[in-house]
C-alpha cells in the first residue's frame, strides 16, 4: 500500500467534541495500534475465507473468464493507483510539491487502491490457485503482507498528518518501509502470475 494517507487523515478540521448527548466518532482502522490489530486478524479472516471459498468452488469456463477479467482489472485499478501515489511522494522528496499537495493528491487514491486489492482476493480465488505449487503459496504470502501493510499505513499516514513539518527521521523511514514493502510485494506478485500464466 502507498504510505500516503486516507481522506479521514487529511483534513486539518479537528473532530467534533463528545458531548453527553452528541454522537460518538465512528472508530477508524488507523485510530491506533489495537485497532490496526483489530482489522489485521479481520483481514486474516478473509484471506482464509477466500483460500477455503477457492478449494471448494467449482467455476465454469464462462465463470473463469469473468474472474481472469475481473483479476486484471482489479491489477490494473489497485497497482496503477498504488504507482501514482509512490509517483506524488517522490515530487514531494525531490521538492517538486509540498507535503500537503502530496497529501491532498494521494489521498484520492486510497479506494481504487483498496478497492483494486480487494477485486484481486475475490476474484483470485475463482481462479483454482494450486496450494501445492510453492509459487503460488509465495503469492499468497505476499498479498497478506500487503494487506497488512497497507493497514499499518493508515496509522502512518495519520502520523505524517499530525507532525509538524519537517517530519521526523523516524516518520521519514517508516514512510520509506512502507512504500518499499509495498512495490516488492505488488511487483512479487505480478511476476507469480505471470509466471503461473505460463503454465
Amino acid at each position: 500500500m502507498s504510505a500516503m494517507p486516507s481522506k479521514s487523515s487529511v483534513s486539518r478540521r479537528p473532530a467534533p467534541a463528545l458531548s453527553a448527548g452528541g454522537p460518538a466518532r465512528p472508530l477508524s482502522p488507523n485510530d491506533s495500534w489495537w485497532t490496526v490489530a483489530a482489522s489485521a486478524v479481520l483481514a486474516c479472516l478473509a484471506l482464509s475465507t477466500c483460500g477455503w471459498v477457492s478449494l471448494h468452488l467449482q467455476a465454469d469456463p464462462a465463470l473463469h473468464t469473468a474472474a481472469l477479467f475481473v483479476h486484471l482489472a482489479s491489477l490494473i485499478l489497485g497497482f496503477g493507483a498504488v504507482l501514482v501515489a509512490d509517483y506524488y511522494a517522490l515530487l514531494w522528496l525531490s521538492g517538486r510539491c509540498t507535503l500537503r499537495e502530496t497529501l491532498d493528491s494521494t489521498t484520492r487514491l486510497h479506494v481504487p487502491i483498496w478497492s483494486g486489492l480487494v477485486g484481486l482476493i475475490v476474484s483470485g480465488a475463482m481462479l483454482h490457485p494450486d496450494f501445492a505449487s510453492a509459487l503460488t503459496r509465495t503469492k499468497l504470502a505476499l498479498v497478506l503482507i500487503l494487506t497488512l501493510n497497507g493497514l499499518q499505513a493508515g496509522l502512518l499516514n495519520k502520523r505524517m498528518h499530525d507532525e509538524a513539518a519537517p517530519l521526523a527521521r523516524r516518520t521519514l523511514i517508516w514512510g520509506a518501509a512502507t512504500a518499499l514493502v509495498s512495490q516488492v510485494c505488488w511487483w512479487g506478485a505480478v511476476v507469480i502470475g505471470f509466471t503461473n500464466s505460463q503454465h
